[in-house]
């Protein structure tokens, strides 16, 4: 997993580094990664000789990388012009550089550029986007390249105005994001949380790390953890010439209901397509669950399921007396569980919630933001990954919130962040596959946060995949999964 740095910690790094270092090093190795970075975009548009290159520069350190990154793309025969928006203030040896190299300054935006190098603000940068940076970033998208494209925008290591360490993006009072969008961010050493989580991801683009040498002096704990295709292939249970059914895991699932019996079949879809051996449904939807899936074991009550290494409980069960009774009898069950959906409901209810803390076998909650408002009195907030945290701490589980960048956090304070997410998931019945499979990774014997990071991500490449064949739907996702984890060697 890709490990993502605090401010703090990113500060704290380069000090040590620089402190080994001549004076002046370690940004232009930065500003040489970004021209590198800058040039192969310019490839895309005609090539750097003879492109345009607009420079927005503030007062700090990343104004000058991105002056030395300018000055280096004019060695290459790009025409680069730089808008100084505290020109006392400029970064002087940058500056001295880029003019040396024969770039110049100018006062306004230019009609023309192929390229634009946000260099207002770096990680320093709190509170948003000030004037007039805002006003200048409100007219970026009608600078116009030599194709008649607006100009590929590229963030010197994070989208200026964002809020570096929780991934917030910033508003005025007419709601009017306070940020920059980039294209391409060009991160210098380590990834931040802006880059990976919350709204500012998506304004961070394609994000591309540069190694300044900053990895030996990172220390501490990560900020959170990024999943990769690595930690599936790597965490995924392997099949040998013993394995057999039980050997494999037995996954419960109390879900669905008369009135929705499409949450019984989509957690069940959910859970066949993950590693474990059987799948025994509890429930009163058995009859449309063994239409669709006859190799599941099907019964009516938890009670009467028989042993299973871990339960599914929730998605579509509904809230009444019935479905408490099942909700208790699963909770009472020595083995890890997955609440979803209802299960979280009912867990607003003080002496049900009781009886989480005094179970020693690992929980995990899967709630989307309303649910967790529900749970907690209050929206997660701006700080997404605190919010997790938070809610992990109160209840003594591993926490999955839902959204277009699924976080995973657990009691001991350790997140994860999943970089999958897609649209196409925010249709009904997705939720319900997610926790299928996410049940079969923990009767399949993963630690709880493992496995809530491998089903996200996966749940994640399920949903591009079947948005490649056109609209999505809940059934797609879940036979989306069988081809993705085709995959796997």
């Amino acid at each position: 997993m890709k490990a993502v740095w605090r401010v703090a910690d990113v500060r704290a790094a380069e000090a040590g580094l620089m402190a080994t270092l001549p004076a002046g090093t370690l940004m232009r190795r930065a500003a040489a990664g970004l021209a590198r970075r800058c040039a192969l975009l310019l490839a895309d548009r005609g090539g750097a000789y003879g492109a345009r290159v607009l420079l927005l520069v503030g007062s700090g350190d990343n104004g000058g990388d991105a002056l030395y990154a300018g000055a280096l793309l004019a060695g290459r025969g790009a025409a680069v012009e730089a808008l100084l928006l505290s020109p006392d203030r400029a970064h002087p040896e940058g500056l001295a550089a880029l003019r040396a190299a024969g770039g110049r300054t100018v006062d306004d935006l230019p009609a023309r550029a192929d390229l634009a190098l946000d260099g207002i603000v770096g990680i320093g940068g709190t509170g948003g986007l000030r004037e007039p940076a805002r006003r200048l970033v409100e007219r970026l998208p009608q600078v116009r390249g030599r194709d008649g494209g607006r100009a590929t925008v590229v963030a010197v290591d994070v989208p200026s105005g964002v809020a570096v360490d929780t991934g917030h993006v910033p508003r005025d009072p007419a709601g009017r994001a306070d940020a920059l969008r980039a294209d391409v961010t060009v991160a210098f050493g380590a990834l931040k949380p802006a880059l990976v989580v919350g709204e500012a991801a998506g304004y961070a683009g394609q994000v591309d790390l540069v190694d300044i040498g900053l990895t030996p002096w990172l220390r501490g704990t990560p900020a959170l953890r990024v999943t990769e295709w690595s930690d599936v292939v790597d965490g995924w249970p392997r099949l040998g010439p013993a394995s057999e059914k039980y050997t494999r895991g037995v996954v419960g699932l109390a879900t669905g209901s008369a009135t929705y019996p499409g949450a019984a079949v989509l957690s069940v879809g959910g859970a066949l397509a993950g590693p474990t051996g059987l799948v025994r449904y509890a429930g009163s939807a058995a009859a449309e669950v063994l239409r669709r899936y006859p190799s599941v074991i099907a019964t009516g009550r938890v009670a009467d399921a028989g042993r299973v290494q871990a339960w599914v409980c929730g998605s579509g069960l509904g809230a009444g007396e019935e479905a408490a009774a099942e909700l208790r009898a699963v909770l009472a069950a020595p083995v890890p569980v997955v609440l979803d959906a209802d299960a979280l409901t009912m867990l607003v209810d003080g002496s049900m919630a009781d009886r989480l803390r005094g179970r020693d076998a690992p929980i995990v909650v899967t709630p989307h933001d309303r649910e967790y408002a529900r749970l907690c009195g209050e929206e997660p907030g701006a700080d997404r990954v605190g919010a997790t945290l938070r809610l992990a701490a109160w209840m003594n589980a591993v926490v999955l919130l839902k959204g277009d960048r699924t976080v995973v956090g657990t009691p001991a304070g350790q997140a994860y962040v999943n970089p999958t997410g897609t649209p196409a998931l925010a249709t009904g019945g997705t939720g319900d596959v997610l926790a299928g499979l996410l049940g079969s990774l923990l009767a399949a014997g993963l630690p709880p946060e493992r496995a809530a990071a491998l089903a996200a991500y996966l749940h994640g490449l399920a949903g591009r995949e079947a948005a490649r064949h056109g609209p999505v739907t809940a059934p797609d996702v879940a036979v989306a999964l069988r081809p993705v984890l085709a995959r796997l060697p």
